[in-house]
């Protein structure tokens, strides 16, 4: 009897020693992302803040982004750019470029084909057994006034992915609402760029450093 509670002690002592397994989030998107991976960008800022709270050992963190990507190519490379990899967490940043590029290129995904897209993300995401947040496209312009030209239709894609984290119950990580309401408060010259952004869509240090804040939480 001695000799097995010896034996259980030391497994239990063995096992406590073990460190854990890191949980891999993976941040999936366009080039925003993309930025976000290199030094200064928002995953890494993510990094530092989980540093500063002693948790950086309890994540990986990988960037999956690649510019000019809308809904549809993230769901033609989902299978080698995140599946493959067994991610935990997977944040979905996409939606910018569905919109930006209607007017750039005419090369924009109609709303509907969007949410599709978008939907079958999310079923491969959860059939692969990863936690999903869901993640808002926060501008294209920083102009307060409602007058930045593609307002409307981020307003519709943003409220489309509200409506799907409600109706699925998934976390909603808002960054068109944060966005709106920082430069609101930030922004008395109405500019169209330089408060969160550099050109307007991309981020700047203020930006990548306010969407790492954001992002955190959800962790």
């Amino acid at each position: 009897m001695l000799i097995r509670l010896s034996l259980a002690l030391f497994l239990l002592v063995g096992m406590a020693l073990v460190p854990a397994k890191p949980k891999r989030v993976i941040f999936f998107g366009d080039s925003i992302t993309q930025a976000g991976a290199r030094p200064g960008g928002y995953i890494m800022r993510i990094g530092d803040i989980l540093a500063k709270q002693n948790k950086a050992a309890d994540y990986e963190l990988i960037g999956a982004g690649i510019g000019g990507n809308k809904v549809y190519d993230l769901f033609l490379r989902m299978e080698d750019d995140v599946l493959a990899k067994q991610p935990d967490l997977v944040f979905i940043y996409i939606g910018v470029n569905d919109v930006w590029h209607k007017r750039t290129s005419g090369t924009g995904t109609d709303p509907d084909k969007f949410l599709k897209f978008y939907e079958a993300i999310i079923r491969k995401l959860q059939a692969a057994n990863a936690k999903v947040v869901l993640c808002t496209p926060a501008v294209i312009g920083e102009k307060t006034d409602h007058s930045n030209e593609q307002d409307g239709d981020l307003n519709q894609y943003s409220t489309m992915i509200r409506e799907l984290a409600k109706k699925q119950n998934l976390p909603l990580c808002d960054l068109r609402k944060a966005f709106l309401d920082y430069d609101l408060k930030n922004n008395p010259e109405n500019k169209a760029q330089g408060v969160l952004t550099t050109d307007r869509v991309h981020l700047n240090d203020t930006g990548n450093q306010f969407v790492a804040e954001q992002m955190v939480p959800f962790l």
